[in-house]
């Protein structure tokens, strides 16, 4: 294991500013970098934690904020937030821009190697970067089989893999299908994988507040989601030239 330094960034987006978990990888050479997005509630320990196991296999990473430095504990709270949000691609964008230039603007990340993961909203807004023609080398979403304006997911130009519970009720099998669709006919190179018996959040562990009908951990799915992200990133984003 690699000596993993952190640190708290504060930058604007959206009005708000934003309270990002840089973690850097172990060395003083530019590196492949991620960006990660969090889940509706926002940015707390576990995605955090994420970064840095990142970061620990050799990437620089910001886990990016979408709430202002705020975890919302009521679920009404939180969807009077996110829904809007997540009707607005442009507000997508300049909160995935924003993060995207604090992440390039870091000495170690190589500014042509980068990829985005994202969990439910931030998964959302990964998507958007790519539908935005941002050259990102890889799209990994959790959660997050949402559909863009019509014609743009012809502008991603890397592959997208996707991961969704199989008994979520937030991306039923519609959603999923529009999402696959939208996918094949801008000739995306795309995976889904969808995960038996797993509902929404599947890969977050059970947290106090913000909880929904049809949001629950499943700690098996989730470590084997993880591992398609890592295997995602190994291959389109390998940590040597």
């Amino acid at each position: 294991m690699t000596t993993v330094t952190s640190h708290t960034v504060e930058y604007p987006a959206d009005g708000l500013t934003m309270v990002g978990h840089l973690a850097l990888p172990a060395g003083t050479g530019r590196r492949p970098a991620v960006l990660v997005g969090p889940e509706g509630p926002g940015l707390n320990d576990f995605q955090r934690r994420r970064a840095d196991a990142l970061a620990e296999l050799g990437y620089v990473v910001l886990a990016f904020d979408i709430n202002g430095g705020r975890w919302f504990t009521d679920p009404q709270e939180m969807l009077a937030h996110v829904m809007p949000l997540l009707a607005d691609p442009d507000r997508m964008r300049s909160i995935g821009h924003a993060a995207l230039d604090v992440l390039r603007a870091q000495p170690r990340t190589d500014p042509d190697r980068i990829a985005a993961v994202g969990y439910g909203t931030g998964g959302a807004i990964a998507l958007e970067l790519g539908r935005d023609g941002v050259d990102l080398r890889a799209i990994a979403t959790v959660n997050a089989t949402t559909t863009g304006r019509p014609g743009e997911a012809a502008r991603i130009r890397c592959p997208v893999w996707a991961g969704v519970g199989s008994e979520d009720p937030i991306m039923p099998p519609a959603q999923r299908e529009a999402f696959t669709a939208e996918m094949q006919a801008a000739g995306v190179d795309w995976r889904l994988v969808v995960y038996g018996g797993a509902v929404h959040a599947f890969h977050h562990p059970s947290v106090e507040g913000a909880v929904l009908p049809g949001v629950g951990h499943h700690p098996l799915h989730a470590q084997r989601a993880w591992r398609d992200v890592v295997d995602l990133l190994a291959e389109c984003l390998p940590l040597t030239k």
